[in-house]
C-alpha cells in the first residue's frame, strides 16, 4: 500500500471485478458477484485477504507515526446476519494475530455492504455485527429493479417511451423504491447501533439528487468514481446548506 494521504480508505474484501469473465449465459452483475463473494465462507480467502489489509496498515502506520490508522473492512453482499457474524469471526481472529505478531496496538471496524434487499429489510440484525454500512446502491438497484445494469440499457429506452419510468435508475437513485430500502435500513440500524457509520458506494455518490436524498435520511458519506467527486462534493455540500442538521 503506497499512502496518498491519511484520508480514510475501506477496502472491500473479495472484490468481485474479475469474476465479470464468467459467462455462463447468466448476468455477471447479478450471478457472478454472489458466487465470487460467498467464497468469503471459505477460510484461506477471509484470512488472506484480512492479512494484506492489516499488514498494508501497520506498515503505513510505521511510515506515518503521525497518522491514526484506523483500518475498515468491509464484507460485501452479505445477506444474512449469520453470514456476516461467521466471516466477521474469521476476520477479526486473523486481524488480532497480525496486530499481535507486530506488537502494535490498531483499532479496527468490520462492517458491510448492503447491496441486497434482504440487508437492507433486516438492518437492525445485519447492525449487531457491523459496526458500518456503505449502501452499495448499484447493486441494491439491479437486485431490487430484477434486472441487470449491463442489460438495461437495450430496453430502458422503451420504458421511457411508455412513460413508465421517467429516468435511468442506475444514473439517479430510486428514491421511491430503493431509497425506500435505504432510509428503512438507515432506521433500523440506529436503533440497534446508534454510532453506527452510514455512506453510499457507487455511482449514485455522483448524483446531486440522490446526495441530496442520502444527506436528508442521514448518511454520513459518499463514495464515487474518482471523476464525479467535485460534482458529489459540491452536491453534499448544498445538501448541508439546503438541510441542515441539528
Amino acid at each position: 500500500m503506497s499512502p496518498v494521504s491519511s484520508r480514510p480508505r475501506t477496502p472491500r474484501t473479495c472484490s468481485p471485478a474479475s469474476s465479470r469473465r464468467y459467462g455462463d449465459g447468466l448476468s455477471p452483475s447479478t450471478s457472478c458477484k454472489p458466487i465470487a463473494t460467498r467464497q468469503m465462507i471459505k477460510r484461506e480467502i477471509a484470512e488472506m485477504q484480512t492479512r494484506a489489509v492489516i499488514r498494508a496498515a501497520i506498515n503505513v502506520q510505521k511510515k506515518h507515526p503521525d497518522w491514526n490508522m484506523v483500518p475498515e473492512i468491509m464484507i460485501p453482499l452479505v445477506g444474512e446476519v449469520k453470514e456476516l457474524k461467521y466471516v466477521k469471526s474469521i476476520v477479526v481472529k486473523t486481524a488480532d494475530e497480525e496486530l499481535a505478531a507486530a506488537g502494535v496496538q490498531m483499532k479496527y471496524l468490520v462492517g458491510t455492504m448492503i447491496e441486497i434487499p434482504r440487508a437492507a429489510l433486516t438492518a437492525d440484525e445485519i447492525a449487531k455485527e457491523a459496526e458500518f454500512f456503505s449502501f452499495g446502491t448499484n447493486d441494491l438497484t439491479q437486485m431490487t429493479f430484477g434486472f441487470s445494469r449491463d442489460d438495461a440499457g437495450k430496453f430502458l429506452d422503451a420504458y421511457y417511451d411508455k412513460k413508465i419510468y421517467e429516468f435511468d435508475p442506475f444514473a439517479h437513485l430510486d428514491q421511491h423504491g430503493v431509497g425506500r430500502l435505504v432510509e428503512m435500513a438507515v432506521k433500523l440500524g440506529r436503533e440497534t447501533r446508534p454510532d453506527i457509520k452510514l455512506g453510499i458506494c457507487g455511482e449514485h455518490g455522483g448524483d446531486p439528487a440522490s446526495v441530496e436524498f442520502c444527506h436528508k435520511v442521514g448518511l454520513e458519506y459518499v463514495s464515487c468514481s474518482p471523476f464525479r467527486v467535485p460534482i458529489a462534493r459540491l452536491a453534499a455540500a448544498q445538501a448541508a446548506i439546503k438541510n441542515p442538521r441539528k
